[in-house]
């Protein structure tokens, strides 16, 4: 392992680097076509948005990354920390305005198929071109960690060869897409269960939790109201 790649905690000094990064590979993919539409308006809103995922990741969850910044994982502990649904959909609709729609649509749908036992969720894992490498000993690294806990581990991967994807050479299954309408493209979802255990917790299929769907144009709770 060379020095940029030793895996290290990310702190509030890597925020403007690492938001770049993340925007960058969500700008790249189909997913944030689907979530800004208006190719014009694409790198501000998701530069905003990757600047609020990294921002909560710090907060509330375990941002990895390494010495060059040329990768970052962001993971959430799940039930253990749970993302507070009206705190981050509040923040959400203050950072993109009219653009935030379509990412809180994109959070209903992955909340409703979240596993419903205790697990290390990836949140989003970013690289730069060429860097797989990198991201496999970011992962390898926490993979340890959790292993070491007997915690399952769970992330979506967007694209048509989920079975092709680092995730799946890393010890993750595949199980049944989430996708994402109106004409937007599947995300696989992918478990790793923990050592020693089988693959219960995700269900092949994806089992749907009505209190986080879109439901009669309402997605979640509204924002909590200025006192």
């Amino acid at each position: 392992m060379t020095r940029t790649e030793v895996v290290r905690p990310a702190s509030a000094a890597d925020l403007d680097a690492l938001s770049v990064l993340v925007a960058e590979a969500l700008s790249d993919g189909a997913v944030g076509g689907w979530l800004v539409p208006d190719a014009a308006d694409r790198p501000l809103v998701l530069r905003r948005y990757a600047r609020l995922l990294m921002s909560w990741g710090l907060e509330h969850g375990q941002v990895d990354t390494t010495g060059d910044r040329s990768a970052v994982a962001v993971w959430l502990r799940r039930p253990e920390v749970p993302v507070p649904a009206a705190a981050w959909m509040y923040d959400l609709h203050q950072a993109l305005g009219p653009h935030a729609f379509r990412f809180a649509l994109w959070h209903a749908y992955l909340d409703a198929v979240v596993p419903h036992v205790p697990h290390a969720h990836l949140a989003h894992l970013a690289t730069r071109p060429g860097h797989d490498d990198t991201a496999r000993t970011l992962l390898t690294a926490n993979h340890r960690v959790l292993d070491a806990e007997g915690l399952p581990a769970y992330a979506e991967v967007p694209g048509g060869r989920p079975r092709e994807s680092l995730l799946a050479a890393l010890g993750y299954e595949l199980r049944s897409p989430i996708l994402l309408e109106p004409g937007g493209p599947a995300l696989w979802r992918m478990w790793r269960p923990g050592p020693g255990r089988s693959c219960g917790g995700l269900p092949p299929r994806a089992r749907l939790r009505r209190g986080v769907t879109p439901v009669r144009g309402r997605l979640f709770p509204a924002p909590p109201r200025s006192p």
